[in-house]
Parts: structure tokens; sequence; C-alpha cells
């Protein structure tokens, strides 16, 4: 299974998720800027998978 780098479908769902500041909005809807946004945006869709894991987890419940 490959990594589809172009698929941004994670990014709404998690603007939906939880609050942002706008910084991290404009990085979501914008996409990364450089180097240190592109290590932001990792972390951010890190935090995305952590939050949907347990989010299915609590709907199978």
């Amino acid at each position: 299974m490959g990594t589809k780098w172009d698929d941004t479908s994670w990014q709404k769902e998690f603007l939906e998720m939880k609050a942002h500041n706008p910084e991290v909005v404009r990085l979501l809807l914008e996409g990364p800027r450089g180097l240190r946004d592109s290590w932001q945006l990792g972390s951010l869709h890190e935090e995305y998978k952590r939050l949907k894991k347990r989010q299915d987890e609590q709907q199978q419940q």
C-alpha cells in the first residue's frame, strides 16, 4: 500500500475534530510554505491519526 501524497481529505476532517489556532488552520488549508511547516504538518497528521483511531474505538463500543 503506497502513500497518497496529494490526499488532503484528512486535513478538512481534522479541522472539524477540535479547535485550532489560526496558524494551524492556515497550514491545513493552504499547505506548507517551507521545511518548518512541513514538519508541523507531519506532526498534525500523526495527531489526526491518533484522534481518528480513538474516535473509531469509541464508535465500536
